[in-house]
């Protein structure tokens, strides 16, 4: 507050020729560092009227330290990373699959070189881009020809809209999926300009339904994954080895959404097994669909692959080109992809796998480790204890099935009296510098630890200390 004494501010030409501001300019530009003085002189001249100003706190030093700090704010990304501790591995909100470091070294190059994207190195003439991944995913789908979108929905845009526009597409009543931000088969069908045909029931199609959804106008019998839900009890659906002699007598091709295509049985590694994508051509399949950033592993991307006369269809539609990839995409997909060619080093190489495949027993020693160091911070309104969790794959991959886990879970201690004490605690952890991201549920605040490798322990226990300030 004012002692009586008129407070005098500096003037922006003072401020900015101070040595501490000189450093500001040098790192933040002379433009950004101006706009900061002047806003804090500002609000500084709005609480000298409240009288809420004194000597010290208007001095060069205190006006400076106090640009740094909007200034530091302001050239934060708002895309940060962030602990996942939620206990779903691919995790929609949080990005998904964590590429591996072939793959992270692989951008970091495409960064800072020109690349051969659309260059053909041996003829010297403009090439294809999709070339600098096709070969390696024909040897590991079994597909005659691939092409690369954005991501699944369009993959699932760009088939339709080629083969079947103005034209009818079947498909069970019981797989017209919707999964996160309202993505609904049905709606991409209307805007690639196809027909819905539905067939059979909720919970029961049988192939005669199939044929009798056939007529003049069918372009495409078609399979959805029900990656997001399961119907459970009185059910039956048609196996795609069912169907392709339908299609087959029909002239029609058979097209399957994957959505979180693999690419090798993950039941090798003791985890539930998923169909592949291999699996899903050698079936009869004539196009499948997938995503690159779930059970993949790699970054964001659609993929469809196939016959290779459809394929072409596809590539020749130009809205290929409004859906394509950029060369960060395709450097970081190869190197995803040469990884599989030595599958008994994929659950160590493929981040993803290495996640999914994690002991339960190395989270078990970790908890204990980190159950002391939490609590101390926490103090006496939380009682933190090491507990077994139940981990999911996520993304829509089985989502029936969980992985065992292990974790730390935080109560609430008894005679608290802070309100709503898990939700405060739950921001306290998104507010650190790297923010933790856990899950509420049965009056607890559970913090799963498969997430959590050895390389960034360290990071997250130097940051405990915060919670207690």
């Amino acid at each position: 507050m004012t002692t009586g004494q008129t407070v005098r501010l500096p003037s922006v030409d003072r401020i900015l020729g101070d040595a501490a501001c000189l450093a500001l300019i040098a790192n933040y530009g002379r433009v950004q560092t101006l706009a900061s003085a002047r806003a804090v002189l500002a609000e500084l001249r709005t609480a000298m009227l409240a009288g809420a100003v004194c000597e010290e706190g208007a001095s060069i030093t205190a006006i400076a330290a106090h640009m740094g700090e909007r200034l530091q704010a302001q050239s934060r990304s708002q895309l940060r990373a962030v602990f996942n501790l939620t206990g779903t591995v691919l995790h929609t909100n949080l990005g998904r699959a964590l590429l591996p470091d072939a793959a992270v070294q692989a951008v970091v190059e495409a960064l800072q070189w020109p690349m051969n994207l659309e260059f053909d190195l041996e003829t010297g003439k403009r090439g294809d881009r999709d070339d600098l991944v096709e070969e390696l995913l024909r040897e590991l789908t079994g597909a005659e020809a691939a092409t690369i979108v954005n991501n699944n929905a369009a993959a699932v845009l760009l088939m339709l809209n080629t083969l079947a526009q103005n034209k009818e597409v079947v498909v069970s009543r019981g797989e017209l999926v919707e999964i996160g931000g309202a993505f609904r088969i049905p709606d991409v069908m209307t805007r690639a300009g196809a027909v819905l045909r539905e067939v059979g029931s909720t919970n029961r199609t049988h192939l005669a339904d199939y044929a009798n959804g056939v007529n003049e106008d069918t372009a495409l019998l078609m399979k959805v994954h029900c990656s997001n839900y399961a119907i459970t009890g009185f059910t039956k659906s048609v196996e795609l080895d069912e169907l392709v002699p339908l299609a087959s007598k029909h002239g029609v091709p058979t097209a399957v959404d994957l959505g979180s295509g693999t690419l090798v049985d993950l039941a090798q590694y003791g985890l539930p097994h998923e169909t592949t994508v291999r699996e899903t051509i050698e079936a009869g399949a004539d196009l499948v669909t997938f995503s690159g950033d779930k059970l993949l592993g790699g970054p964001q991307c659609g993929v469809i692959v196939g016959r290779a006369d459809l394929i072409a269809k596809i590539k020749r539609n130009p809205l290929k080109r409004a859906l394509r990839v950029g060369k960060l995409t395709l450097a970081a997909l190869a190197p995803v992809l040469q990884l599989y060619r030595a599958p008994d080093l994929l659950a160590e190489r493929l981040t993803t796998l290495r996640l999914l495949t994690r002991p339960a027993a190395a989270m078990r020693g970790q908890a204990q480790t980190l159950l002391p160091l939490l609590q101390g911070a926490l103090g006496m309104q939380y009682v933190v204890t090491a507990e077994a969790m139940q981990s999911q794959i996520g993304s829509g991959a089985l989502p029936v099935d969980q992985l065992p886990s292990f974790g730390l879970a935080i109560r609430s201690a008894s005679g608290s009296r802070l309100s709503n004490p898990l939700g405060v605690l739950e921001q306290r952890l998104r507010a650190l510098p790297c923010p933790v991201i856990g899950r509420i549920g049965q009056d607890t605040l559970w913090l799963d630890l498969r997430c959590l490798e050895a390389a960034h322990e360290t990071a997250f226990i130097a940051q405990l200390g915060e919670l207690s300030a």
